[in-house]
């Protein structure tokens, strides 16, 4: 264990949607009992992805003792996740993240996920 950067996921805010899975590319948010939680602490990098997308602000990084971060572990389970994957789409022109870059944004309290095109039209309007 050591003092790291980790995904704290509050369960009171937390509305069970989901829309945090998906972002995490090393697979450690899973859905249990109907609320987001870390499967494994050293799946989480601790980048913050998912922290973008949530509508409620549930997800918060906070710092404290955790499993180190493993690469084989999340090798692991990106080959027993692999048949789950859904593609996340832009919200205003459709392109999926298999076509363009998407980043997760706010943008007046609602969660949206927004391609680098259509990036600078959000931002100018």
């Amino acid at each position: 264990m050591t003092n790291r950067s980790i995904i704290h996921i509050n369960e009171e805010l937390c509305n069970g949607c989901g829309v945090c899975i998906s972002p995490c590319a090393e697979g450690a948010l899973e859905l249990v009992d109907g609320k987001a939680k870390v499967i494994r602490e050293e799946l989480c990098d601790g980048a913050g992805f998912c922290l973008g997308v949530c509508p409620t602000g549930a997800l918060t990084l906070e710092v404290r003792d955790a499993d180190l971060f493993s690469e084989k572990a999340v090798e692991d389970m990106k080959i027993k996740i692999a048949g789950h994957y859904i593609p996340q789409t832009c919200n205003f022109c459709h392109t999926t993240e298999d076509d363009a870059y998407l980043l997760p944004i706010k943008h007046k309290g609602e969660a949206l996920w927004v391609c680098t095109r259509c990036l600078p039209k959000l931002i100018h309007q």
